[in-house]
């Protein structure tokens, strides 16, 4: 349980020093990787207060719970991401809403963002979700068709093509926590060399995001450590 003078400006500060220290142990640019705060679960106050502490960009889950912050927070020009399963009927809001998407596993999905990503909105940055791991629970298409896939994803209008997003098995120790980060990385160089402009490796969150840094992320995904345990279902 945080304490409640513990505050997410706080949190945040801690978070950055902490990713800070990463870069620097790692041999990393100064900069290099870049927080973003996954807000699903909680309150557009506990974004606007992250917001005053110089956070601007958050990453969402659950549709029906984004849209209704996203339309309470537009006055401070956020940076919206969405890093949650897509399943096709929802595709249109987040087209139209987000600046980023992460979860992209399946041609179908990519299709229909570029077709309803409207024409006056820059082009829709996107993330491959490649399940590293191997687990039948985990959402993400299998190293073995990521490069058909990101050459398809990369061809389509509407939509640019930045980089791969993992969710790993969860490791405690920080080797076996690097592993699957080095496949990632490893298959984002692998696509460079056949090509592609790649700059983004979306991985890590609170619990491995030394070892994410380790092997090169540039875009960590942290919650807790930021807002504190998500809210339970039906709490008051």
């Amino acid at each position: 349980m945080t304490h409640n003078l513990d505050t997410i400006h706080d949190r945040l500060q801690r978070v950055r020093a902490a990713i800070a220290a990463a870069e620097c142990r790692y041999g990393r640019v100064p900069g290099a990787v870049r927080l973003l705060a996954v807000s699903k679960t909680h309150p557009a106050e506990a974004l606007r207060e992250a917001a005053a502490a110089g956070q601007d960009c958050f990453g969402e889950s659950y549709l029906q719970e984004a849209l209704p912050k996203i339309e309470l927070l537009h006055d401070l020009g956020l940076e919206w991401h969405f890093i949650g399963p897509i399943q096709s009927n929802k595709t249109r809001p987040i087209a139209e809403r987000f600046h980023w998407v992460h979860s992209v596993d399946r041609l179908k999905i990519a299709q229909r963002l570029s077709r309803q990503r409207p024409p006056e909105l820059p082009a829709l940055n996107v993330c491959l979700q490649v399940n590293v791991s191997g687990e039948a629970s985990k959402a993400g298409c299998p190293p073995e068709t990521l490069p058909a896939l990101a050459r398809e994803v990369a061809a389509l209008p509407r939509l640019r093509l930045r980089g791969l997003m993992a969710i790993p098995a969860a490791a405690t120790d920080l080797e076996r926590q690097r592993l699957p980060f080095r496949s990632l990385r490893l298959a984002l160089e692998a696509l460079n060399d056949a090509g592609l402009a790649l700059d983004t490796l979306s991985m890590g969150m609170s619990d491995d995001l030394e070892a994410a840094i380790a092997e090169g992320a540039t875009l960590v995904r942290v919650g807790s450590a930021i807002f504190g345990s998500r809210p339970r279902k039906g709490a008051p």
